[in-house]
């Protein structure tokens, strides 16, 4: 995504563009707050468009929590390029799941389309996330309910990590009790 699609976004989104430790979009930071789903949600979003260096992807992505795939939909190789993404998220991100939503940009240019609206949402399927088109300069498409599932995604799986780390503590305070009374009966 360009810096001139990234400014767009802000300029007609403002509110929405910034996720503290959420999203990794696409190198400039910014920052908002708003409320989803009743709640009030400190966003911070790393714009990393164009960044070749695979040290500093890296640091990136280890800096995210949920992260924004964009490809033009006028530029195939930049929808090619989402897979190799995604799996350099999995490297990692390892063990952890990766939190992401695709997001096909430039929905305003369909006259010079090169990847279908159907081969989006076949990678989002295979890449088990939420699939968005919009426009960055038009507006078109719901480009705020992209970021606030996102949010709500990365909300749900911070959840179900706290549930298992309690059920991970509760299970090793078992096992440290069961060896004490095992001790103390021999």
């Amino acid at each position: 995504m360009s810096g001139v699609a990234v400014r767009k976004i802000e300029k007609n989104y403002s509110f929405l563009i910034h996720f503290t430790k959420c999203v990794l979009i696409l190198e400039s930071t910014y920052r908002h707050q708003a409320t989803i789903d009743d709640e009030v949600v400190s966003m911070e979003i790393l714009d990393t468009a164009g960044q070749e260096d695979a040290i500093q992807k890296e640091g990136h992505v280890r800096w995210g929590e949920g992260f924004v795939l964009v490809y033009d939909i006028t530029d195939r190789g930049s929808f090619e390029e989402v897979l190799p993404l995604k799996n350099l998220l999995d490297e990692v991100k390892k063990p952890k799941n990766v939190t992401l939503i695709l997001v096909g940009n430039k929905a305003d240019l369909d006259h010079s389309r090169q990847v279908s609206t159907e081969e989006g949402e076949k990678l989002a399927t295979e890449l088990a996330c939420a699939f968005y088109e919009c426009s960055a300069c038009t507006g078109e498409g719901n480009i705020m309910e992209a970021f606030y599932e996102l949010c709500r995604e990365v909300r749900r799986r911070k959840m179900v990590q706290g549930k298992t780390r309690r059920r991970s503590s509760t299970t090793h305070v078992k096992q440290a009790i069961n060896k004490m009374l095992t001790k103390i009966s021999s």
